[in-house]
């Protein structure tokens, strides 16, 4: 599987700005050993004109992952064997043993690039890409992106603050409520703390809160309002929605709630 098919393929407001440059940046870096440049942006062979916008959202939404994974990654200024491994099987199990190997070259030569700009021209490379994305990306497919960030941040077990002021800027940046990423990684937690955390609740909140606030919830992170962009991402957005239906019945069974 080609970098040009997997990743490449962008269309309309993704193919240019801060986005288009870094993937002009690294695809080009790795264009000679992985795809034909010929064919790069062009419709696969007997794919519609809407069949293709839809690749070119997936592929959009799949680069911009990279992009983020790699400055959530390397926001301690550590790259950790644990946060690779995860994105590696992301890869692999969604994907093939060569999207992982591809993946995973697109990560390190953005760490590259990283340290080519230093951190204070990074950091606003990656502002501008999460601006852009506010522009051109859904709420619910930028609600799956933090959801995803947020994972491979806890793949290593801890949390740095690094990372979770990398992941509110995110955040922030792309027009979501800063306090998105924090109800994220309350995900698959198990304590009460934990279920308000996720439904962004305090513990006094009242019963009409928690019914709204999970409403809320399950309304923009619904499966199908992401499932444009492949089985494999729905997928993962239904475990995020069962994670969030599960907070709020640990809430409600400790509130007598039905």
């Amino acid at each position: 599987m080609a970098i040009g098919k997997w990743i490449g393929g962008f269309l309309g407001l993704l193919s240019g700005g801060p986005l288009g440059m870094l993937a002009g940046i690294v695809l080009g870096a790795v264009a000679d050993s992985v795809f034909d440049q010929d064919n790069y942006f062009k419709p696969g062979e007997g794919m519609g004109n809407a069949a293709y916008q839809q690749q070119g959202a997936r592929n959009g939404f799949l680069f911009s992952l990279m992009v983020l994974a790699a400055h959530i990654i390397h926001a301690d200024r550590r790259v950790m064997h644990s946060e690779m491994e995860y994105v590696r099987r992301f890869l692999r199990t969604n994907f093939s043993q060569d999207a992982e190997r591809e993946g995973e070259e697109i990560l390190l030569r953005l760490f590259e690039e990283k340290k080519r700009m230093g951190d204070s021209e990074w950091v606003q490379q990656i502002v501008a890409v999460c601006q852009q994305l506010a522009y051109a990306m859904p709420m619910e497919q930028r609600l799956q992106l933090i959801a995803m960030l947020c994972e491979i941040a806890k793949a290593d077990g801890t949390i740095q603050q690094e990372e979770r002021e990398a992941l509110r800027q995110v955040c922030v940046n792309m027009g979501l409520d800063g306090g998105t990423a924090e109800q994220m990684l309350g995900l698959g937690g198990e304590t009460l703390d934990e279920a308000y955390r996720v439904l962004g609740l305090s513990p006094d909140a009242t019963d009409d809160d928690v019914r709204q606030a999970y409403k809320r919830m399950a309304r923009e992170n619904h499966p199908d309002r992401v499932a444009s962009l492949g089985e494999d991402i729905r997928r993962s957005a239904e475990r995020k929605f069962q994670e969030i239906a599960d907070a709020k019945d640990r809430i409600y069974r400790a509130r007598n709630m039905k």
